[in-house]
């Protein structure tokens, strides 16, 4: 099976930098991890490829309020659940059979593991915070096997986290 690149981008806040969609280029589909802050932001990840989206705690206009608070996505055999993380989870990701969870809301770039699940937050694409880098991440799947990279968008510097089941 040929790996499948799924780009995860977050905290957008209606700024949709250049380097942002550079570094989503050859993705197959693209999951927003929440404030979006603008349908046109939506629509232009879109030329790169389909966009799942969830809502964040900035969404508050018509566009935003329609997005779901969370989003379950099965690629490649590997489901995924995303939400914005300004709300608490409602499951147990684990149990509930899912392999990686994306949230959204601190701008703080992170991954990890824990409880057979790979924990990704993409950190912020839009208006840098504090001192915070400005991030995207690519989750790349593979026969159920996961591996995820954050990019920092600026730099071009990469983390990159693999599965460990």
């Amino acid at each position: 099976m040929n790996p499948i690149e799924v780009g995860i981008i977050s905290d957008t806040h209606g700024v949709l930098r250049p380097q942002a969609l550079e570094a989503l280029q050859g993705v197959s589909m693209i999951l927003h991890a929440g404030d979006v802050c603008g349908q046109e932001i939506i629509q232009e990840l879109s030329k790169i490829a389909p966009v799942t989206g969830v809502r964040g705690n900035c969404d508050t206009d018509g566009f935003g309020s329609h997005l779901p608070l969370s989003e379950a996505v099965a690629v490649g055999g590997v489901w995924i659940y995303m939400y914005h993380g300004h709300t608490r989870l409602d499951i147990s990701p684990g149990e509930a059979g899912f392999k990686v969870v994306i949230s959204g809301h601190t701008h703080v770039p992170r991954l990890s593991q824990g409880n057979g699940v790979l924990w990704i937050n993409p950190g912020s694409a839009g208006p840098r915070r504090f001192n915070l880098p400005v991030t995207i991440a690519r989750l790349t799947i593979c026969n159920g096997e996961v591996e995820a990279r954050l990019i920092d968008i600026l730099t071009h510097s990469e983390t990159t986290l693999s599965s460990q089941f």
